[in-house]
C-alpha cells in the first residue's frame, strides 16, 4: 500500500519548485529585456540556487531546500522531465517537416557539414579530456560519443527565439538556420537515443543497435503516416463532439505522453517520441489554435524554466576552477564553436552563397541549449558524465547561447539581402495582414454542376498554394448512397482544385445546412457556395443558402455565374471591384488582386460619390497625381473625363485619396490597376456601369450579412449587382459582428 509522502519530504520539495520557477522567471525576464534569450537567465537561475553559488553562500539552507535524498531529488526531477517533455511537444508544433525540402542545396549542404565537422572534432576532443572529466560508466568510447553529440548540435529552440526576437525568422538566412537547427535536433535526438541504449547495455550489441534502429525507423513512419490519421480523426470527433479547446488539449497530452513512451519502451530517449508527437499534432489540420496556445503558456512560463533551472542547479563551477579543469573548459568551448562556425561556414560557401552569408550562418548556427542540456542530463544520470563533465557541457551551451545574438548582429551588418528576397518579404508582410492569405483550409459544399465548378476554380485560384480544401456532398438518409451521384458531385468541383491537398466528405442529413454548418465548425476558414439559382433578392434564396448566410460563423464566398457567359476564372482579364476603404471592401481588393496576379488581368477600382442633384459623370485625378499618392508606377488611375461639378470641395478630394490607396493595395500584388471616380445617385448602378463600359468579366465585393426581418440581408447595393450584373458576381460576406472598418 502507498503511503503519502513525509512532510518532510514535501515540504523541501515544494519550496524548491517554488525558488526554482521564481528565481528562472525573474532572470529569464531580465535577460529578455536586454536582448538575450530567457533559457539563458533560467539557466543561470540554477547556478545561483546550485552549489555554485546558494550552496557556498549558505550551505544548511541549501541543503535543507535542495536535500541529496534519492525520493527528493526523484521528485522534482519528474517534474523536470515533464517539463522536458512539453518543451519538445511545443518546439515540434512550430517544426515544418516541408520546410527543409523548400529551403533547397544550402540547407542541405550546411545541414551535413555542420554535423559532420563538429562532431568529428567533438569525438576527438572526447578522448583527449582528463580523466577527471569521465563518468564511471561507460569508458571512454561511450563519453566521447556523447561529447562529440553535445558540441555538434544547434538548438531549435534557442535559436528559433533568438531569430524571433532579432525580427529574422522569414528573411532567407533566418530559414536556412531554422532549417538546419530542425535537422540538427532530428539527428541529434536519433543519436541521443541511440548513445544511451549503447551505454546502458554497456557495449555495442549489434542486433540491439539493428533492433533500436528498426523499431524508431517504424515509429518514425507510422508517426509521420498512420498517425497523422489517428490524430486528424481524434481531434476531429473532439471538435464534433464540441468539446472545445479543453478536450483537444487533453489529448494532446495524451498523444505527447503515448509517444514518449513508445520511444521509452523501445530503448531510445522518451523525449524524442514528445518532439515528434509535436510535429504530427502541430500539422494536424483540426488543432485547437487555443489548445496550443495554453500547452505553450503553461509550458513557456511553468514547466521550461524549472526544467532549465533544474538542469542548472546540478552545475558545480566549483568543480572546474582548477587550472586543468579551466584548461580543458577552454578547449572545449573552443572546439566546439570553432568546429561548429567552420562546418557551418563551408556547407553553406558549397550550397552557393556569399561570404558574409556564410559567415552569419556559422554565428547563427553556434547556438545550444535544450539538447545539449537533456543530454547532458542523461549523460549524468547515466553515469557516463560526472559533475565536472556535465558541468563543463551546460556551460558551454549556456555561453554559446549567451555570445550567439550580438555576434549575429554585427555578423548580419554585411549580408545584403538580393532583390528577389526583399520581394519576398514585401509579399509575406502583405499577405500577413490578408484574410484569404491566412485561410488555411476551405470548405466547399456541392451537389455537382457548374455554379459548383466555378466555385471550386475561383477558390483554386485565390488561396495559396498549402491551403488544403475539403470539398463536402450532402445527401438525405433516404437515398441510396449508391445512386445519389455523390461521387460525381464531389469529383465535379474537386476536378478544379489542381494539386493542392484535397479531403473528400460525404454526410447524410436532412437538412443540409445543418451538416454543411456541422462541418464548417471543424476549423475552417472560408465557405465557398456557388449559387444555383436565379437571385433577385435575398428573401428569395434558397433555404439552404439562407440558413447557412445567417448561421456561419466563418467568411462565406458566394459565387453566381454571369448572364454573358460562363468563362472560368483563369480566363478573366478585367475585374471589378469597388473601394470604399472599409475593411470587407479590402478583402475583396485582395481577393480580386490575388487572382488577377494568376491569371494576368487588369483591376479596375470604382469610387461611386452619391450626387441625387447632378448628372452621372466619371472623374479621377491624373495618372502623375495617382504616382505621387501610391508611389508605384504600376498603378495608374484613368483619364479624366469632363463633367457636371463635383459639388462640396472636400469630397472629391476623399474619393481620390481612397481610390489612390486601394490601387497602392493593388499594386503590391504586382496587378496592373485602372481607377475610376463614378458621380451618379446610386453608388451600385456606378459599378455596373463602369463594369460594362470597360467589358468587365466579374465583379468582386465584400459585405457583412445583417438581419431584415428576420433573415439575412447582404446590402442593397450587393443585392442588386447579384440580380442584374451581366458579369460574374463573387461576393465575400462576413459573419454579423465582423468589424466593418
Amino acid at each position: 500500500m502507498l503511503e503519502p509522502l513525509d512532510p518532510h519530504v514535501l515540504l523541501p520539495f515544494i519550496l524548491e519548485l517554488f525558488l526554482l520557477l521564481l528565481v528562472a522567471r525573474l532572470l529569464g525576464e531580465a535577460a529578455r529585456r536586454v536582448g538575450l534569450p530567457s533559457v539563458v537567465g533560467e539557466l543561470g537561475a540554477g547556478l545561483l540556487l546550485g552549489p555554485s553559488v546558494f550552496g557556498r553562500v549558505a550551505p544548511g539552507l541549501s541543503a535543507f531546500v535542495f536535500p541529496d535524498g534519492a525520493i527528493e531529488g526523484s521528485l522534482v526531477l519528474g517534474v523536470a522531465q515533464l517539463g522536458v517533455l512539453l518543451l519538445l511537444v511545443t518546439t515540434g508544433f512550430e517544426t515544418d517537416l516541408k520546410l527543409l525540402t523548400r529551403l533547397g542545396r544550402p540547407a542541405v549542404t550546411t545541414s551535413a557539414a555542420s554535423l559532420v565537422v563538429p562532431l568529428a572534432a567533438g569525438y576527438g576532443v572526447g578522448y583527449l579530456l582528463p580523466a577527471t572529466f569521465v563518468g564511471d560508466s561507460g569508458g571512454r568510447g561511450n563519453f566521447a560519443m556523447f561529447i562529440a553529440v553535445a558540441v555538434s548540435i544547434s538548438a531549435l529552440a534557442v535559436a528559433g527565439r533568438i531569430l524571433t526576437e532579432m525580427d529574422l525568422m522569414r528573411r532567407d538566412i533566418g530559414q536556412i538556420i531554422v532549417g538546419v537547427a530542425m535537422a540538427n535536433e532530428l539527428v541529434g535526438w536519433i543519436l541521443l537515443g541511440l548513445l544511451t541504449g549503447i551505454a546502458v547495455s554497456g557495449s555495442l550489441d549489434v542486433v540491439e543497435l539493428v533492433r533500436t534502429v528498426g523499431s524508431l525507423s517504424l515509429f518514425l513512419v507510422l508517426a509521420l503516416t498512420l498517425g497523422r490519421r489517428v490524430v486528424d480523426r481524434s481531434l476531429r470527433a473532439l471538435r464534433t463532439a464540441g468539446t472545445g479547446s479543453a478536450g483537444a488539449l487533453t489529448a494532446t497530452v495524451l498523444f505527447a505522453l503515448a509517444g514518449a513512451a513508445i520511444t521509452q519502451a523501445i530503448g531510445v530517449e522518451a523525449a524524442l517520441g514528445a518532439f515528434v508527437a509535436g510535429v504530427v499534432l502541430g500539422g494536424s489540420r483540426y488543432q485547437d489554435a487555443d489548445a496550443v496556445q495554453t500547452l505553450e503558456r503553461i509550458t513557456r512560463n511553468v514547466f521550461a524554466p524549472i526544467f532549465f533551472a533544474t538542469a542548472g542547479i546540478f552545475v558545480d563551477v566549483g568543480a572546474l576552477v582548477t587550472r586543468e579543469g579551466l584548461l580543458w573548459l577552454g578547449v572545449l568551448l573552443v572546439v566546439a564553436v570553432a568546429a561548429k562556425f567552420v562546418g557551418a561556414y563551408a556547407g553553406t560557401r558549397w550550397g552557393g552563397r556569399d561570404h558574409p552569408t556564410a559567415v552569419a550562418m556559422g554565428v547563427g548556427l553556434n547556438a545550444r541549449g535544450t539538447l545539449e542540456i537533456v543530454l547532458a542530463t542523461i549523460a549524468l544520470s547515466i553515469g557516463v558524465f560526472n559533475t565536472v563533465s556535465y558541468s563543463a557541457a551546460v556551460l558551454v551551451a549556456m555561453l554559446t547561447a549567451l555570445a550567439t545574438p550580438p555576434l549575429l548582429r554585427m555578423a548580419l551588418r554585411r549580408v545584403v539581402p538580393p532583390a528577389a528576397e526583399a520581394e519576398r518579404l514585401e509579399r509575406e508582410q502583405l499577405l500577413s495582414e490578408s484574410v484569404i492569405a491566412n485561410v488555411d483550409r476551405a470548405l466547399v459544399p456541392t451537389r455537382g454542376g457548374s455554379n459548383s465548378e466555378l466555385a471550386a476554380q475561383t477558390l483554386d485560384l485565390v488561396l495559396q498554394p498549402e491551403a488544403s480544401v475539403t470539398v463536402l456532398t450532402v445527401h438525405a438518409p433516404e437515398n441510396d448512397p449508391a445512386v445519389c451521384g455523390c461521387e460525381a458531385a464531389l469529383d465535379s468541383a474537386a476536378v478544379h482544385l489542381g494539386g493542392r491537398d484535397i479531403e473528400r466528405r460525404r454526410a447524410v442529413a436532412a437538412t443540409p445546412s445543418d451538416a454543411v454548418l456541422k462541418e464548417a465548425g471543424l476549423g475552417y476558414g472560408l465557405l465557398t457556395l456557388g449559387m444555383t439559382e436565379g437571385f433577385s433578392d435575398s428573401q428569395k434564396l434558397s433555404p439552404t443558402l439562407r440558413e447557412l448566410l445567417a448561421s456561419s460563423a466563418i467568411p462565406v464566398l458566394l459565387v453566381r455565374h454571369g448572364a454573358s457567359g460562363t468563362r472560368p476564372p483563369a480566363e478573366y482579364r478585367r475585374l471589378v471591384v469597388p473601394t470604399t476603404g472599409t475593411r470587407m471592401a479590402r478583402a475583396a481588393e485582395e481577393i480580386a488582386a490575388t487572382l488577377a496576379s494568376r491569371t494576368g488581368g487588369m483591376i479596375d477600382l470604382v469610387h461611386v460619390v452619391p450626387r441625387p442633384d447632378r448628372e452621372a459623370a466619371d472623374r479621377s485625378v491624373t495618372g502623375a497625381k495617382a504616382a505621387r499618392e501610391t508611389g508605384s508606377g504600376t498603378a495608374r488611375m484613368s483619364a479624366p473625363v469632363r463633367g457636371p461639378d463635383s459639388g462640396s470641395a472636400g469630397e472629391l478630394p476623399t474619393a481620390q485619396g481612397l481610390l489612390a490607396r486601394g490601387m497602392a493595395r493593388v499594386d503590391r500584388f504586382g496587378v496592373v490597376a485602372e481607377g475610376h471616380i463614378r458621380q451618379g445617385v446610386r453608388p451600385y448602378e456606378g459599378v455596373q456601369h463602369v463594369a460594362d463600359a470597360v467589358g468587365a468579366d466579374a465583379i468582386f465585393l465584400g459585405t457583412q450579412v445583417r438581419s431584415l426581418e428576420g433573415q439575412p440581408f447582404l446590402g442593397h447595393g450587393t443585392e442588386y449587382l447579384l440580380e442584374h450584373a451581366r458579369q460574374t458576381v463573387l461576393v465575400l460576406a462576413f459573419p454579423g459582428g465582423e468589424e466593418s472598418s
